[in-house]
């Protein structure tokens, strides 16, 4: 873990806070700087953290109630 976080120019504690959930919107910059050190590309980091499809935020229209036309 201290590679990877030296490598990708942030604290070992930035890191460790990021995984453990301390840190809930780490900075894009930070993301990707990661994902580089761990050889992922940021596709890959999404689908292993984005939402189930049942999870995710409703749409414009679902929130106001506006129909498709």
């Amino acid at each position: 873990m201290l590679d990877v976080a030296l490598s990708a120019g942030i604290s070992p504690e930035t890191l460790r806070k990021i995984e453990s959930g301390r840190v809930a919107t780490p900075a894009f910059p930070t993301v990707a700087a990661i994902a580089v050190e761990l050889g992922l590309s940021l596709d890959e980091i999404w689908q292993r953290i984005g939402r189930p499809e049942d999870e995710r935020l409703p749409s414009g229209r679902e929130l106001t109630g506006v129909a498709a036309r």
